[in-house]
Formats: structure tokens, sequence, C-alpha cells
């Protein structure tokens, strides 16, 4: 995204496809009678067996199977086999989502009244390092595509490689900064051209059995993101398209999505009909002239007007107030566009949740002014973080949508119920350096000068911008230490094992720690030997366990991090993300359900400035923004 401060018509046009279907009408009837006739001198036929729809497809060069599927743009509209088609989308990221929690988000996005999901693919998290590539658990990109087609709900799909997103480095991998030579991203350099090619070799086959036309819920898929509001480099933007092309096939739609303005439109498209061009806005803006600029750079009758990004709220920064957008605001904004027969995609339908190391950032006026985004990525949408869809953004966006629906809209779900456990007590099991042996080098980085975070592949590093001209944003000790005026040389590094998102943790002493320290009698009696060193100020690992008892009491549910410093926290080796409360204004970190399991379960925080005096967490039933000094107005 860019950080900038259906009824039918009776009156519609014929697209090309229908005149096709009316001249084949009499050879139609030709072909039935002499299938009749046939049958009555040929044995019938055994029934061929049926295979389910996601295995149909197992490499991108078979035959598919053609079906009477048609998806195109034609007298400046959607058609979707043969019949004028409003897109009425939101975006909903999978990698923001737990996998079991996909249905339910989904559901509730139809129930807002919405007939397509868009979402992004980062590159880093389906390939954390060069050539490893991941598409299992929240990366499992087909499942969650096919769940979509099972809901009925058509796909727009923004492949990248560049994606913004308010994600880690716009979903480039980090270790594009070990490479030697470093490529330099989102341009025609052959690096990267090469890199982009090997990963879009892998992904892009996926969407080929996806597509519409295949019998999919593809219906477009987006080139780069807002290219125009970062360079000008046409060689790269249409070697990507080439490359789209080679894997989609010609008939498969491509689009570009670039911010309402000439500038960033003619940097970031591709005149003429090989691409389709869209735009998003600020909501609020007069969207019908910039729908009518937007038809300068599509070619005659290939422009139906369509904002990609509708915001129906704000992403927030640590340190912020929470952002908050107004819910009747933002539905009349969304229906100033649906009443003359235009579509949007609201950004975001259902943020969800910046798991992990990957949360993005943003820089001010220079590159100095770093500002990391939230864990949450709540968005203020209409459903919620944790799915709750009782609010007032939900019922207004709904209502609007509804006058404007070719079909009725579903029920609206429930919320999932919440719950508390209680207070977790924690034990300090050990300071970060105690980690590491500074006498064995087998596990150590050896250099003359320091070397970054990418080059040893370390994490923890409050997230690359991802946004702007200054994402070339390394992370580490960058430059020459200095000590009287002497430089240091002659370093070892030694990574801290914490593992990302969706990654299988390799064996961590700290959690393994925590785990067998719960099972002896005397952990009470430990725990209270050591509260002197419990209330030291270094980066220390802490952990502690709460009981689920019945499965029944398995919800979801929010660790409340007030008087807390900062830090990260896993629970049951899953990485929930950041926690900051000094910051603000977040204080509660989301924990699925799914992550729960009846039963013990652990809890494992490093903390890198100061723990809580009492060593506890508490687990709440809502989530908290009024931390920090700006949190406290929030």
């Amino acid at each position: 995204m860019t950080l900038r401060l259906k009824k039918t018509n009776s009156g519609a046009s014929t697209p090309p496809a229908m005149a096709k279907k009316r001249n084949s009408k009499a050879t139609l009837f030709l072909i039935f009678i002499s299938f009749i006739a046939l049958c009555a001198i040929v044995p019938v036929f055994a029934p061929l067996p049926s295979i389910p729809f996601p295995s149909r497809h197992h490499h991108h060069h078979s035959h598919h199977k053609k079906v009477d599927r048609k998806f195109e743009i034609a007298n400046d509209m959607f058609w979707k086999d043969g019949e004028s088609f409003r897109i009425i989308g939101g975006d909903l990221h999978y990698f923001r989502v737990h996998p079991e929690y996909w249905e339910d988000r989904l559901l509730k996005a139809k129930a807002l009244g919405l007939n397509t999901i868009q979402t992004y693919i980062p590159w880093n998290l389906h390939e954390p390092a060069p050539g490893k590539l991941v598409f299992e658990g929240i990366a499992n990109l087909e499942s969650f595509l096919n769940l979509c087609h099972k809901l009925d709900l058509f796909v727009m799909v923004r492949a990248g490689p560049y994606i913004c997103a308010e994600w880690d480095w716009g979903g480039l991998p980090s270790w594009l900064f070990s490479l030697n030579p470093s490529p330099k991203p989102r341009s025609s350099d052959p690096t990267f051209l090469r890199l982009v090619e090997r990963w879009w070799g892998n992904l892009l086959p996926k969407f080929v059995p996806l597509l519409y036309d295949n019998g999919g819920p593809i219906i477009m898929v987006q080139i780069e993101n807002e290219y125009g509001s970062y360079g000008d480099d046409k060689a790269y933007l249409r070697h990507l398209i080439t490359l789209a092309r080679g894997h989609l096939g010609h008939d498969a739609i491509l689009y570009t999505t670039d911010g309402g303005s000439r500038e960033n439109l003619e940097k970031g498209t591709i005149r003429g009909d090989t691409v389709y061009s869209a735009v998003d806005f600020t909501t609020g803006d007069a969207p019908w002239p910039i729908f009518k600029l937007q038809k300068e750079f599509n070619a005659p009758g290939k422009s139906p007007p369509l904002s990609t990004e509708f915001y129906t709220g704000w992403l927030t920064h640590w340190g912020e107030k929470n952002a908050k957008t107004d819910a009747d605001f933002t539905a009349a904004a969304l229906e100033e566009i649906l009443r003359k027969n235009g579509s949007a995609v609201l950004y975001m339908a259902h943020g969800g949740s910046n798991f992990g190391f990957y949360n993005g950032a943003n820089t001010g006026t220079d590159e100095a002014e770093y500002q990391p985004d939230l864990t949450s990525y709540d968005y203020d949408a209409p459903i919620r973080e944790a799915g709750d869809v009782d609010n007032s953004k939900f019922e207004a966006i709904r209502r609007v949508i509804a006058r404007y629906s070719s079909v009725p809209l579903p029920s609206i779900p429930s919320d999932n119920e919440k719950t508390s456990y209680g207070l977790i007590h924690l034990q300090r099991q050990s300071s970060l350096f105690d980690m590491f042996d500074f006498t064995n080098s087998s596990k150590a980085f050896e250099s003359e000068n320091p070397m970054s975070m990418e080059n040893v592949g370390q994490v923890e590093n409050m997230g690359r911008v991802n946004y702007g001209p200054f994402i070339f944003d390394r992370k580490g000790i960058l430059s020459s230490v200095y000590l009287d005026r002497n430089k240091v040389q002659g370093w070892k590094m030694f990574p801290i094992p914490l593992h990302n998102l969706n990654e299988v943790p390799n064996y961590n002493p700290i959690v393994q720690a925590a785990y067998s320290a719960f099972g002896e009698k005397s952990t009470s009696r430990k725990r209270l030997l050591n509260k002197s060193e419990n209330t030291s100020k270094e980066p220390a690992f802490y952990s502690g366990h709460f009981l689920i008892d019945k499965s029944s009491r398995v919800k979801d549910t929010f660790l409340s991090f007030k008087n807390w410093g900062k830090g990260i926290v896993f629970v049951n080796d899953f990485n929930l993300g950041r926690y900051w409360p000094l910051k603000g204004p977040q204080c509660n970190l989301y924990v699925p359900a799914p992550v729960l399991k009846q039963g013990d379960n652990f809890v494992v925080i490093l903390e890198l400035e100061s723990p809580d005096p009492k060593l506890v967490v508490h687990t709440v039933d809502e989530p908290d923004f009024t931390c920090g000094v700006n949190g406290m107005n929030s």
C-alpha cells in the first residue's frame, strides 16, 4: 500500500465473447442432435472417475481441461462469463492469519458483502533462505486459494516481487543483502532479475490451474506494487510482464496499482492493453476525476474504474496514537464509488497480525526518522485483528455494500469467544549472554570488521523499511567501530538462535530449559531463590506456563505486557511477535486459540530492557492500545 497523508447495468454493451457464443448456437444444436443419434447405436460410455479440483494439474506444462469460463475486460467494464461484474473486494493476507482461522475470516468477509479477496505474496516468507522454499503452514498459499474457491470468493493475487504491505522490507528476502555483488532491488539489474526469475519460476506455475479461465478463483495477477511511487525503470516492468506471460499465458489479466496522480501513473504503468492499470487514492478524495485519469493509461474500452486499495483504516507505528477512522465517513466514501458502478477493494477488510519478525517500518522526511510498525495489524478494519465483526465500521460498510450487491448478503457470523487464563508467573531462565560459549568459535562468524545481521542470518531488527526511497535498510553494526580513536578489528559474531514465523525451531536451550523446569516439583522454590537475580536489567530470557484444563476452554486470548519493557514472546514455540509497551500504544499481543492446547502451555520471553518487577504476565480477553505516552490518550 502507499503511505500518503452489484447491480447489473441493463443498458450495458455486449462483450466480444457474447457475439461468439450466439454465432455458435446453430453448430452446438447440430452437434447435440448428432450425439443423440450416436448414443442410439453405441454402448453407453463408462463414467470417468472424478478428480478433485486441487489435484487436477501437477505441472504448468500440463494440458488444462477447457472450461466454459471467462473473465475479461471490455467496454470499460469487467465481464464474468459474459455478464457484467463489479468487484467488491477486500485485502485479507493469509500470512497474517493463523491457517485454522482462514475460513472464519473469509466467511466474515463474505458476510461483509465481498465477492473478491486480494492478497499479497511475501517472497521472504516463502524463501527465507536462498533456494529454501516454504509453502506449508501459514505459507500454504495453495490451500488458502483453494479455500477461497470453495467459498465462492474470487482472488486478485499481488505477486510482487516487491509488495510493501507494511511487511519486513516489502516482502523482499533479507538475504539479498548478503549476496556479493548485492543486487539492486526493483530494477532491471541482471542479478536481481535472475533471482526474480528463479522465484517466480517456482511461484507462478502454482497459479495456472487456479486461474479463473481454468476453473479456479484467480481473476487477476498484479505486477510489482505501486512502482510509480518508487522508480521509472520500464525495462524492469516489461521484464516482469514477459516473465508472467511466459508462465500464465496471454489470456490472464495482469494489473498494476499506482497512486492516483499523473506522475505515479506515468512512471508505474505500461500503456496499451498488455496490462490493466488500476489506481488507489486517499479515502475521501473525489474518486471519479481519478478514474477519468486512469482511463488515459489504459487502452480504449479497457479501463473499468477500480480502486485496488480503498482504505478502511490506517497503520500505526510504535510510539504513535492508535489510528482510527470514522465508520460513517468510510462507508460514505465507498458509496461514492459504488453508486456509479465503480469497483473497489477494501484495504484492509481484515488486517490480522504481524507475527514473528515480519513487521515493516517507514521513514519520515529522511532515513533517520525510523518508524517501525506495531505487531498488531488491526488497521481499524471492519473485521478486527481477532476476527470481531460486532462493530460500527463492519455494520456501516455492510449496509452500503448490501445496496449494490447483485446477491443477498449472508448472515453475520458471531465473534469468536475470548477468555482470560489469569496470571502467568515467570522465572528468569538465563541472561542473553549466558547462551553463548565465547570460547567456542564453531558457531561464530569471524571477520576483521563487523558483519550485518543479514550476513549472519540474524532477525531481531524491529523491521526493515518497506516503503519509500530509503528501503535499502540493512541491520546491525554497519560501519567500523572505534575505541579510544582506534579501529576495533578481529570480530567474532554469535547469532542468537531465535526462529521466525513458520520456521521449524532448532534446538533452543532456553526453550528446553523452560519446559524441563516446570516438570520439577522445586520450580516455585527456585523462583523465590532467584528473585534478586530476576530484577536484573540486562537482556534475559524468562519463561512460564499456564494450564488449560479442558479442550472446550481453548479460546482466543491476549497477553498483557504492561509493566514490561521491550522484547519478543513465544507461546508453545509460536513466535507471536514484538511487544514494546514503554513506547506504546499496543499493550497486549493477540494469541489465536489454535496456538494453544489443552494441558500445559509454555511462554518464553526475551526481555531486552526492563522486566516487570513482579515477573508476571496477565492473560486478558480484549486488546489494549493505551500504553506509552501517546497511547494514554487513544
